[in-house]
C-alpha cells in the first residue's frame, strides 16, 4: 500500500490563508457599562479591535475559531502586538479594501 502526502515550502506554508470569516472574540473591551465579549468574525473583531483607542487596544485579546498559524507558529489568542499583525495581515489580503484605521 503506498501513502501519499502532500507538503508545502516556501513562505506560504509559514502563514497559510487565513480565513477571516471564521468566530472570533473580541475581549477586555468595554462596551457601555458592561466588559462583555464581542462575538463576531475575525475580520469584524480586527477592525473593531482598529476603531479602539491605544489603551484598549493594549488590553484587548482576540481569540479566533481555531488557531492561526502565522511565520510558522501556531496561536490560539492573540493580544497587542500580535493583533497589529493580523490587521497587516487583513490588510495586505484585501487590497481593494481601505484601511479602515486610517481615515479618509
Amino acid at each position: 500500500m503506498n501513502i501519499m502526502t502532500e507538503a508545502k515550502w516556501g513562505s506560504g506554508a509559514m502563514t497559510p490563508r487565513i480565513d477571516w470569516r471564521m468566530s472570533a472574540s473580541l475581549e477586555n473591551v468595554p462596551r457601555g457599562d458592561t466588559d462583555l465579549a464581542e462575538v463576531t468574525s475575525l475580520r469584524g473583531a480586527v477592525r473593531a479591535w482598529q476603531r479602539l483607542d491605544p489603551e484598549h487596544q493594549a488590553a484587548a485579546t482576540l481569540t479566533p475559531e481555531h488557531a492561526i498559524q502565522i511565520a510558522g507558529a501556531s496561536t490560539e489568542s492573540f493580544r497587542g502586538a500580535s493583533i497589529v499583525v493580523l490587521a497587516e495581515l487583513l490588510v495586505s489580503d484585501e487590497p481593494g479594501e481601505r484601511d479602515i484605521s486610517t481615515p479618509a
